[in-house]
């Protein structure tokens, strides 16, 4: 062969060995190549699984969003009434409790004693008269008379005590765990409704022209732009604070009455039996505008309530703050399945 012949034939075999090659690590790759969509689509899916429940609650509060109406008041219900002359119809338990005691202990005693005063004078001013007797008594003791004047108040006084001393006790009973908290702030002269449980957000309420008032069927004088909005049915923790002087939170149709003193918290549970609109006013000589500081208390049941935070600038409920942290561990696996995915890909290579 000559020499020609054997360049020509080493430049043949050269070549087949590089197409060779060419062909076996062209299989390596195109065998290599589809690890890298199968850990697309599980990051994409942990992804989409885990954005699920925040569109899901997004959805619902949006949902819930503008579903509060403001309750329209009922006449005659938490409010005064035209020729009323006794105490407002009571909507809470203690309210309840207070009306029977005014309505069958108090009412009763002062009524008998009156009546006894009066036949006594009456007896007096007949019999012991100077036509009548013209010449006056000179007794100065009599020890039956004393003893009897003197046991029968204390008996009155005892009997007035017990009923007394066990409403002043459920007053002021503690609010069971897990009661809603609602901080009251009196200010120079308007009111601050605080929701630490729902987020933290203050109402600032403050009084209606009449005008405006009785556009809104609202009384005059009572009616507020923003109201004090709490779940019915249910045992409410009411604390009271003034920031400048001494002010009192009160509404008379649900027997409560709490000083708003400056520096010093007050706490009183609020319990109310059904949904309704109670008004209340500034209890306590606050200042010049004393007289302009109603107050105006939403019952609702609870799921409007919850419709009514939602509404509220930073406004949470138990539902929505549970969401929001589970989001977090979803949100996190979704790195730990990526390298999981890359290294069920490393044996195909």
């Amino acid at each position: 062969m000559s020499l020609a012949d054997t360049a020509r034939a080493t430049g043949k075999a050269i070549r087949t060995l590089g197409v060779a090659a060419a062909l076996a690590f062209g299989t390596q790759a195109i065998a290599a190549t589809p690890a890298a969509p199968v850990a697309a689509p599980a990051a994409a899916a942990s992804e989409s699984a885990a954005a699920a429940p925040a569109a899901a609650a997004a959805a619902a509060d949006t949902a819930d969003k503008g579903s509060y109406v403001p309750m329209k008041p009922t006449p005659g219900k938490g409010q005064p009434v035209d020729g009323g002359w006794t105490f407002q119809d009571q909507y809470s338990p203690i309210g309840d409790q207070g009306l029977w005691m005014h309505d069958y202990v108090l009412m009763p005693v002062i009524v008998a004693i009156t009546l006894l005063v009066l036949i006594l004078l009456l007896v007096v001013m007949a019999k012991f008269r100077r036509a009548a007797n013209p010449v006056a008594s000179k007794t100065s003791h009599n020890t039956l008379i004393e003893v009897i004047w003197t046991l029968i108040p204390v008996l009155i006084l005892v009997v007035i005590a017990v009923p007394s001393i066990r409403l002043l006790a459920h007053q002021y009973e503690p609010a069971p765990k897990g009661a809603l908290t609602v901080k009251v702030t009196g200010y120079q002269w308007y009111w601050g409704y605080t929701y630490p449980d729902n987020g933290g957000f203050e109402v600032i309420s403050n009084m209606l022209p009449e005008e405006e008032a009785l556009k809104r069927g609202e009384p005059g004088h009572l009616a507020v732009d923003n109201r004090m909005v709490v779940p019915a049915g249910e045992p409410i923790r009411i604390q009271t604070i003034g920031s400048d002087v001494i002010h009192s939170f009160a509404v008379p149709s649900l027997w409560f009455k709490l000083d708003a003193v400056p520096g010093r918290i007050n706490e009183k549970v609020l319990f109310i039996k059904e949904p309704g609109l109670y008004y209340g006013q500034c209890s306590e000589l606050c200042g010049a505008r004393h007289g302009y500081m109603p107050i105006a208390v939403e019952a609702l049941p609870r799921a409007k309530f919850e419709a009514w935070v939602k509404t509220q600038p930073g406004g949470t409920v138990g539902p929505v703050a549970e969401a929001a942290p589970a989001a977090v561990p979803a949100a996190a696996a979704a790195p730990a399945e990526a390298p999981a995915a890359d290294a069920s890909a490393a044996p195909a290579a």
